[in-house]
């Protein structure tokens, strides 16, 4: 589709580092997200929004443990857990998108799709948890916490602390495609995989269950962006442009980049696992799909990075 893009916005960004994490907290966040949003479809693009969930899919497990252990209401499974964040968050944004729009007088209408994404059952990443949620602990929080509960897993996260990790398969299929592409040619801004979707496994008769895990929303996203004929993916994280040699003297940021170029850099080493490298990687899957361009830069550079003035931009 003509002008269409589709922007990643990760769930620590609607989450701030100074603790101010409460609901009202992080629907400030995405009021402060929205408005990046809007001055793209001021600039004439259509938009479909994808969302992360790692804090707050993280949250809603605790919250489900606490009040098990303390007062034996029914424990939430994970992919319920998933399911509540997406209508959550996605209801934040969507509230967040709706006002933005009417203050700036733009007739746009804005829908949160409940969204199912299938994942095989052969995937050997459910063996492997990977994939942080919740927030960070220290090391004597983490082994505590292990202790309670044996069959939990933990990794320490980029010199900030430990986190509980769950499984993340690979996305397969997102479910309710048709829908969001129907909702986008109609005029609609339109909220979708929200945490990396519902992960559901297909059986032989056409039927899905979820499972428990979670998806990584930029694999998701990548997914999604191919599946509906985006032009344009945005992946938007802490940084303005994506760098090399990050925190080494020779450091320098990445202005455009070609498939090629991108893949040595990975060879190479530059991109952590579990912070840049899933970005780039669901980047040149997307290209190689048929997409035109990723850009990879901050929430609040979105306006300038589309207008190609800044973003790390990578092409085929």
């Amino acid at each position: 589709m003509e002008n269409l893009v589709i922007v990643a916005i990760g769930g620590n960004s609607l989450v701030k580092d100074n603790g101010s994490n409460s609901i009202d907290d992080q629907y400030e966040a995405a009021c402060e997200t929205a408005r990046h949003i809007v001055d793209m479809v001021e600039e004439g693009l259509n938009v479909i929004v994808t969302h992360g969930n790692g804090p707050q899919v993280g949250y809603e497990l605790r919250r489900s443990e606490i009040s098990n252990e303390t007062a034996g209401l029914p424990s939430v499974p994970l992919v319920n857990c998933v399911a509540d964040t997406q209508g959550g968050i996605g209801y934040q944004i969507q509230q967040a998108l709706t006002n933005e729009l009417a203050r700036r007088g733009i007739n746009k209408k804005v829908a949160t799709v409940i969204t199912q994404v299938e994942v095989s059952a052969d995937d050997p990443n459910f063996l492997n948890p990977t994939k942080p949620v919740g927030g960070f602990y220290s090391f004597e929080q983490a082994e505590e916490l292990k202790g309670e509960h044996p069959d939990w897993h933990f990794i320490e996260d980029s010199g900030r602390g430990y986190r509980r990790v769950v499984p993340s398969p690979k996305p397969v299929d997102i479910v309710e495609k048709d829908v969001i592409k129907s909702l986008v040619e109609k005029g609609y801004i339109v909220i979708a995989v929200g945490g990396g979707g519902i992960p559901v496994i297909k059986s032989d008769n056409g039927t899905y269950h979820g499972i428990d895990a979670v998806i990584d929303k930029d694999f998701a996203t990548s997914l999604l962006a191919e599946q509906v004929s985006a032009e344009t993916l945005i992946i938007t994280t802490g940084v303005e442009r994506v760098c090399i040699h990050f925190g080494q003297p020779a450091q320098k940021a990445l202005d455009q980049v070609t498939i090629p170029e991108m893949e040595m850099f990975v060879q190479e080493g530059h991109f952590p696992p579990g912070s840049m490298l899933p970005k780039i990687e669901a980047s040149l899957d997307f290209l190689k799909g048929g997409g035109e361009r990723v850009i990879i830069t901050s929430p609040e550079s979105l306006k300038e990075a589309v207008k190609r003035n800044t973003g790390t931009h990578i092409i085929r």
